[in-house]
């Protein structure tokens, strides 16, 4: 990881948000896509010598004012702000407590009664690292087969990036690559060694394809979407999603997936083995 984590996540976002999404003409002969510097200086109120150096890492820890007129001229989400006020207190040497607690691998007993409720409905709890430390029986049913759980512990990371079958299970792979690298980036602040030295693994173990996702800074993770799986037994399935936050003393999140159509639907059905239309389509 970069050293400067706060001025590689302010350029990567600027470099991606173009003048029309910022508000601006897009003029003629731009060079790259995206906002140069003196514009998001101008949006954001501050001078453009001032960004060059948070940017360059010359300057680490901006007034609460200045990170707020740059999240707005960068229209970032909530989880972006939150992860920006993160990057500054890490850089600064502001942290609660000096030692980091290991991921949590179990699930605090309502979070397990909650799975079980959820039943044929796929659904895993996944920690910062992306190790599936709980799921359901729907979510072993639709998953198993794609080898996704064959780890100890099960790594969504490990499994997209250094497991073959990966590619063939999702048709989509970049997208739900750059999705994955994402949420483990938005734990990563500089001072969680278990992250630190998982993104050495991989960087080791799978190469550009995850070095270059992870240098990029300026990934947002999707806290719902859809994507394709290509399923051994039922074929190609569309799914939605939706990624719900835990305690955050557990550091660990819910994801869980529907039917996104209604052959989706019947296919899910066939797999966890329940009557046709137990698993509605999303809108159905």
């Amino acid at each position: 990881m970069s050293d400067n984590e706060l001025g590689a996540f302010l350029r990567a976002r600027r470099e991606v948000l173009t003048p029309a999404e910022a508000g601006l003409p897009t003029g003629p002969r731009r060079r790259t896509p995206g906002l140069r510097r003196a514009e998001l200086a101008m949006l954001a109120g501050i001078s453009v010598e001032y960004l060059a150096r948070l940017e360059q890492g010359r300057d680490r820890n901006p007034s609460p004012q200045v990170l707020g007129a740059l999240s707005d001229a960068l229209r970032l989400p909530l989880d972006a702000r939150l992860h920006l006020r993160r990057l500054v207190k890490s850089g600064g040497g502001q942290h609660m407590c000096s030692v980091v607690p290991s991921p949590a691998h179990e699930v605090r007993p309502p979070v397990r009664a909650l799975l079980d409720r959820l039943g044929p409905t796929p659904a895993a709890v996944v920690n910062v690292l992306g190790e599936i430390v709980a799921h359901t029986e729907g979510y072993a049913r639709l998953t198993g087969p794609l080898g996704l759980l064959d780890g100890d512990p099960p790594s969504l990371l490990r499994y997209l990036f250094t497991d073959p079958r990966a590619r063939a299970a999702y048709p989509d792979w970049d997208r739900v690559a750059d999705q994955q690298v994402a949420a483990l980036y938005y734990g990563l602040t500089g001072s969680d060694p278990h992250v630190a030295e998982l993104a050495r693994e991989l960087t080791i173990t799978a190469g550009a394809p995850f070095s270059d996702r992870l240098k990029a800074a300026g990934l947002l993770r999707a806290r719902s979407g859809r994507e394709r799986l290509a399923h051994p037994e039922v074929g190609e399935l569309c799914l939605e999603y939706e990624v719900l936050e835990l305690s955050e003393a557990d550091g660990q999140h819910m994801v869980v997936h529907l039917p996104a159509d209604e052959r989706t639907s019947a296919a899910l059905d066939r797999l966890v083995g329940r009557s046709p239309g137990t698993l509605r389509a999303v809108g159905g």
